[in-house]
C-alpha cells in the first residue's frame, strides 16, 4: 500500500465548494437541513410534560419541521447522540479492530465504542467500551477526529488511544479482536464509513506513506 488518499473531500471546509459541510461530512451520504429522519419522529409520540399527542410539522418560529404538543406548547427537540471510541495501538504500532458481534455491522470489522454515559466524560466512555469490548485498558490520547453519521443520527469522536494493559479477547460484542499492522487493515471489511475515515485520518498523522483505498460503495 501506499500512502492514504486525501482528495478535496478529506481537507477542510470550503464555503464555495463541495466540502461545504466540513470534513466530517465524508461519513454520510445524507443531506443536511431535512429535519428530524421519520423513523425517530415515529417513536416520539407523547409530550413530556403534559402527556398529550405531540403533532409533526412546522412550528412558527422554527427553521425545520418539529415535534411539539398542540396542548401546552412544548417543542421536542431531537439532538444526535454522541458515540465514543477508540483506535487501540499496541506498543510495536499495531492498529486494534474488532469483528462485530451484534448489528449493525454484524460480521464487519470496526473501532470498539459505544454510546457515552451522561455521567461519564468522553475519554472515561472510551475506555469503558474499549475494555468492555476487548479486554483491553487504554490511555485515550489525540483526537483523531470527529464524524457525522446522519443515517444513525450520531457523532462519532475517535480517540487513538494507549495500550496500557488486558488480555485480548473476544466479547458479547466482538466475534474476534485483532491487531493490525498499517499496512495490513482489512478495508474491504470494514462495517462503517466512520470507521473508514478514522483510520484514513489515522494514516495521514502516524503513516503518511501508506494509501487507503477507496470505500466500498453503498456501505
Amino acid at each position: 500500500m501506499t500512502g492514504p488518499e486525501r482528495g478535496p473531500d478529506a481537507r477542510g471546509p470550503d464555503a464555495s465548494g463541495p466540502d461545504a459541510r466540513g470534513p466530517d461530512a465524508r461519513s454520510t451520504d445524507i443531506e443536511s437541513g431535512l429535519g428530524v429522519p421519520a423513523w425517530i419522529a415515529a417513536s416520539i409520540k407523547y409530550c413530556s410534560r403534559c402527556g398529550a399527542e405531540l403533532r409533526h410539522g412546522l412550528v412558527e418560529g422554527e427553521d425545520r419541521e418539529r415535534s411539539s404538543c398542540p396542548a401546552c406548547g412544548h417543542i421536542t427537540y431531537v439532538n444526535p447522540r454522541l458515540v465514543v471510541t477508540a483506535l487501540p495501538v499496541t506498543a510495536d504500532g499495531r492498529v486494534i479492530l474488532l469483528r462485530r458481534g451484534i448489528e449493525p455491522g454484524l460480521g464487519a470489522w470496526a473501532q470498539p465504542g459505544g454510546f457515552l454515559e451522561v455521567d461519564e466524560t468522553i475519554a472515561e466512555g472510551a475506555v469503558r467500551e474499549t475494555l468492555e469490548e476487548t479486554g483491553l485498558l487504554v490511555r485515550p490520547g489525540e483526537i483523531i477526529g470527529l464524524y457525522t453519521r446522519l443515517e444513525a443520527a450520531v457523532v462519532i469522536l475517535v480517540f487513538e488511544a494507549e495500550v496500557v494493559d488486558g488480555t485480548m479477547g473476544p466479547s458479547v460484542e466482538a466475534l474476534e479482536v485483532e491487531a493490525f499492522t498499517p499496512d495490513a487493515i482489512p478495508w474491504s471489511g470494514l462495517a462503517f464509513k466512520t470507521t473508514y475515515w478514522a483510520l484514513v485520518d489515522w494514516l495521514a498523522r502516524r503513516h503518511p506513506g501508506l494509501r487507503a483505498p477507496e470505500f466500498p460503495a453503498g456501505r
